[in-house]
Formats: C-alpha cells, sequence, structure tokens
C-alpha cells in the first residue's frame, strides 16, 4: 500500500470552503488504496494576525519562547478543522501537534532544526486505516519547549515526515501547478517542467524562484525523498524531483537547461583602492558577516598600482547597513572610495546539461548582447551560470534567455 506524505500550504486551507475542499482530495487517495499523512500550514494570514497580537503587548522583539508557543497555535486551527471536515465526510481522520509527534527539534527558537521524528504514533494510526494530519512549521526541544522552524517550515515538516516514514512520495500542494522553465507573469511561454533532479531545483529555490523552499529541497535531497510540486485547485501531474538516475541522462542528452531562475532582491557593494595584500577581502567581508549579512556574489579585481577594487552582492533589504558598514571602517582599509547600486537583479540559467556541453556561457552573453544588456558580474558552477545586470533589463534578459534555448518545447513528451 503506498505511503503519502502531502503537504498543504496557507493559500490551500484559507478558508473552510478550501478546508473542505483539501478534505476531499485526500478522500480520492484514500479510496485508491493509498496511506495519508497530511502536514498543513496555518490558514492564510493567520501567522500575520498572531505577529500584530504579539507586537500589540509591546515587547520588541518578543520573547522567543513565548513568540513560538503564540505562532504555533495557527497550525492547531488548521489540523483540527481538516480532521473535522474529514470526519463529516466519512474519513477517519486523527489531528497532532508538533509536539504531540515528537518532532525533536534544537532550542533555536523562531528558526529551529529538525533533530529526530517519532514516527510510533502516526504508524499506529495508519495501520488502523487512519488519515494522519499533522502541523507543520513545529515542534518540540529537549526541554519540552514548543519551536517553531521558520521561514518555509511546513514544507521542512512534510519532507522530514515522509523521511522518517519512508514515504514513496511527498507531494507539495501549492497555487500553482507545478516547476516552470521560469516565471510564467514574465514569460507567458514558460513550460511546466515534468521532473527535475533535486540538484537544479535546489539551486532554482536559492536564486529566485519560490516554488519550494531550500531547507525543504536540500533535505529532500539528502534522505532521497521524491517531491512532486502539485496545484491545490487543479487536477494534474504536476513537477517531479527527484534523483531518479534514468530521468537525469534523458535530461543531459536532450535538455541544456531546465529553467531561468532571477531575483529582484539584490544590490551591490564596491569598496575601491584598498590595498591588495593577503587577508583584505577577509577582512572587508568579515565586517559584513559580523552584522550577520549574507554575502552572494564576490569579485576582486586585479591590482593595477598596489591596490584594488572588490565588489559583492547582498540583499537589498541589507544594501543601506552594507553601505554604513564599509563607510565607517574605509579609513581603516585605506580605501579611496565606497560606491554602491540597489538597482540590479540576478538573472541564472540553470541545468544538469551544461556538465556535457560546452557553449552555454556564450550563447548567454551573445543574447545579452545582442539586445544591448550589459552584465555588471558573472558566476558560474556546474549547472548554472548567473550574472548581474540593471533592473531595468530584468524581463527583457529573461525573456530573450528562454526564447534562445527554446524552453518553451516540451522534450519529455
Amino acid at each position: 500500500m503506498p505511503l503519502i506524505v502531502q503537504k498543504f500550504g496557507g493559500t490551500s486551507v484559507g478558508t473552510p470552503e478550501r478546508i473542505q475542499h483539501v478534505a476531499t482530495k485526500i478522500k480520492k487517495h484514500v479510496e485508491n488504496g493509498e496511506q495519508i499523512v497530511v502536514v498543513v500550514s496555518a490558514m492564510s494570514g493567520e501567522t500575520n494576525r498572531l505577529t500584530e497580537l504579539a507586537k500589540s503587548m509591546g515587547e520588541l522583539p518578543p520573547t522567543p519562547r513565548e513568540f513560538d508557543v503564540l505562532l504555533s497555535t495557527g497550525e492547531q486551527v488548521t489540523i483540527a478543522l481538516l480532521s473535522m471536515a474529514l470526519h463529516q465526510i466519512g474519513i477517519q481522520a486523527r489531528s497532532y501537534t508538533g509536539s504531540q509527534v515528537h518532532i525533536l527539534t534544537d532550542s533555536a527558537h523562531n528558526k529551529a532544526r529538525i533533530l529526530d521524528i517519532d514516527d510510533k504514533n502516526i504508524r499506529a494510526d495508519l495501520d488502523l486505516g487512519k488519515v494522519v494530519v499533522v502541523a507543520g512549521f513545529q515542534g518540540i526541544d529537549e526541554f519540552n519547549n514548543i519551536t517553531t522552524l521558520g521561514r518555509g517550515g511546513s514544507d521542512t515538516t512534510a519532507v522530514a515526515l515522509a523521511a522518517a516514514l519512508k514515504a514513496d512520495e511527498c507531494q507539495i500542494y501549492t497555487d500553482v501547478d507545478g516547476v516552470y522553465t521560469t516565471d510564467p507573469r514574465v514569460v507567458p511561454q514558460a513550460r511546466r517542467l515534468e521532473r527535475i533532479t533535486f540538484e537544479e531545483m535546489l539551486e532554482m529555490a536559492s536564486l529566485g524562484s519560490k516554488v519550494l523552499q531550500i531547507r525543504a529541497v536540500e533535505f529532500a535531497g539528502k534522505y532521497n525523498v521524491p517531491l512532486r510540486v502539485l496545484s491545490s485547485f487543479e487536477e494534474g501531474e504536476g513537477t517531479l524531483i527527484s534523483y531518479d538516475i534514468d530521468d537525469k541522462d534523458k535530461e543531459m542528452e536532450s535538455a541544456l537547461i531546465s529553467g531561468i531562475a532571477f531575483n529582484r532582491d539584490e544590490a551591490k557593494v564596491t569598496i575601491t583602492g584598498v590595498p591588495d595584500k593577503p587577508g583584505i577581502a577577509y577582512q572587508i567581508l568579515d565586517c559584513i558577516s559580523d552584522k550577520n549579512i549574507e554575502v552572494d556574489m564576490i569579485i576582486q579585481n586585479i591590482s593595477a598600482d598596489g591596490t584594488t577594487d572588490l565588489t559583492f552582492t547582498v540583499h537589498r533589504n541589507d544594501y543601506e547597513q552594507s553601505m554604513k558598514i564599509l563607510n565607517d571602517a574605509s579609513e581603516k582599509f585605506g580605501s579611496k572610495e565606497v560606491k554602491g547600486d540597489n538597482k540590479i537583479v540576478k538573472i541564472s540559467l540553470v541545468g544538469v546539461g551544461m556538465r556535457s556541453h560546452a557553449g552555454i556561457a556564450s550563447q548567454m552573453f551573445k543574447v545579452f548582447a545582442d539586445e544591448g544588456i550589459n552584465i555588471a558580474m558573472i558566476s558560474t558552477s556546474e549547472i548554472k551560470i548567473s550574472v548581474v545586470v540593471e533592473e531595468k533589463y530584468l524581463e527583457l534578459g529573461v525573456r530573450a534567455l528562454h526564447e534562445s534555448f527554446g524552453l518553451e518545447q516540451n522534450y519529455f513528451k
């Protein structure tokens, strides 16, 4: 009997009517002879409402432990309502909070990591023919404190449960019907991918694709949990994310590029004229990382007169703070000037096919040259090429690349 873990996000369970719709979808799977574990998020808008309630108490920021106790109640509402909806249509169901399952985490409140899952009670209920409904986004630490997993926590819960239960598949239901070659709002001809590798999905998630959270993809890849992205509102096969060797080989032979990811939340900072000596890059970047600012792409120019320029990108929200840090420290580094630009974007080609084909980079650069788009920074790996360009060229660049690489064609039909 196949065992499937299904996850439904806040939009999918946003109203009582949508919860009832989810219940009917689950019933079909049960009637097909599948064992089902369901992970749900809080109803859409509920986490924001709870956060505002915390703010109204005047304690800013809220005490992390108590904030987790508050936030975890959102999912508790959903698991109860969904279990009621299943009972109403004749399906046995039982709800569990993260602590009742005993999803053991570390003690990092608001961003905890899962350490272990006790699957004994879940397996007992599945053997009795029940659907098990689990609250996502939450767990419990060794001191019995409620913890939450941070952004994308429900996806991570679902994948972790699928790994612990050795499920046949983990299905992530969202408001889109799969992973696309790029954002259809930018390129209407974007094509839904039938399948994609963990490596490619991890790159796309890290580069700006919002379909899946990075932590969930990392977890699935580590434990080889087949992931499928599906729509809560439409029927379809969605997109399968797996390590299937045969499929990967076909992709490598047929399609060079699986998708185009982009990130609008980019900014770059340049510190010029610093001494070209060992340790200077470390000193500069250490100032930034000290403030928990993540650095992405880094370029250091060749020394011309004993000095060099260092350019790196940060999240746009960290731009002003990064500029202040470097301006305050520029005298210490002997810098001539600190310059910045928060009107940039990153565009990335992603595909395992790059490993066995040359010329991808040159084709990408030619596309941009033909469109008059200047490239400010370049970063490459085995399966991706990322460039930084001016923000105004984002949509033009993505559309031109999508057409040049023929991504509207379906190679796998």
